[in-house]
């Protein structure tokens, strides 16, 4: 019967033998495990880059304006009268907006009075208006108490 500590995690039994396919110079061994150390380390180096975001970015933002350097290098005449184009249209539309504005020119609005002015104001304004209903939901005339006419 074989003791617990010769079992692996899969159950499986293991050797009592080296491993067969590694080798047993010592100087090779060393010069397995160096080989090992370098590869380690360049993941290492490599996640490290992966996750260095800001680094990243200013790689990219470097690819990006030397790409564009190089468009306009090849380009230039194309690229100024794209860009020329570009402001004739923001331009027109910067005009095309303030023309706009001035004949949607809203009308000065008339002083705020009370409830009773109000209405005269608006019937003075717009007489073609009909005045408002002055009479309650019965049809009578709507009266305030005798009390709220002493000052």
């Amino acid at each position: 019967m074989t003791a617990p500590d010769d079992r692996r995690p899969d159950g499986t039994q293991e050797s009592a033998a080296p491993d067969a396919g590694g080798p047993t110079d010592p100087d090779a061994i060393r010069a397995d495990i160096d080989a090992t150390r370098e590869q380690l380390e360049a993941t290492v180096d490599e996640l490290g880059h992966r996750l260095d975001v800001p680094a990243r970015a200013k790689e990219g933002a470097a690819r990006a304006r030397d790409s564009a350097v190089a468009f306009y290098r090849a380009n230039a005449s194309a690229v100024l009268g794209g860009g020329a184009a570009v402001l004739a249209v923001l331009a027109g539309l910067v005009t095309w907006r303030r023309r706009r504005a001035r004949r949607r020119a809203p009308r000065p609005a008339a002083p705020r009075a009370g409830k009773r002015n109000g209405k005269r104001l608006a019937a003075r304004l717009r007489p073609s208006v009909p005045a408002p209903n002055t009479t309650g939901r019965h049809g009578r005339k709507k009266t305030r108490p005798a009390a709220w006419n002493k000052r």
